[in-house]
């Protein structure tokens, strides 16, 4: 399947930026951007995505509710869901893995780690 859609939702534009910049070094992906849970969730309802890279700390609808309410929704269910997390908290790390997060990486995001995640998860 070609065209993968990647949603990174992310609530500070400079971490954003660098995920998206990141991502769209990828051939054949479309990346989208949304600065919280709920604008997340609006998108999700209208795309098919492939994979998704969510900060924890959101004002709102947090990334931990976001994952559990994806999990929860069985057209969702299996996207994968990269929580991004900062160094050292590893109580928001485990609580996202427990709620069905797939994998995670640490604040100072690397682009290398973000593309390879992406590219390992996508299956390319």
């Amino acid at each position: 399947m070609s065209g993968h859609k990647i949603l990174v939702v992310e609530d500070s534009a400079i971490m954003r930026q660098l995920l998206v910049m990141s991502l769209r070094r990828m051939p054949g992906v479309t990346v989208l951007e949304a600065s919280d849970g709920l604008e997340a969730l609006k998108l999700i309802a209208n795309e098919n995505l492939s994979l998704v890279f969510s900060d924890v700390n959101m004002p709102g609808l947090d990334g931990l509710k976001l994952v559990r309410m994806l999990r929860a929704d069985h057209r969702t269910r299996n996207i994968p869901i990269v929580m991004v997390t900062t160094e050292g908290s590893a109580e928001d790390r485990d609580r996202a893995m427990a709620l069905g997060a797939t994998e995670y990486i640490t604040k100072p995001v690397q682009a290398a780690k973000v593309v390879d995640t992406a590219t390992r998860l996508l299956g390319l």
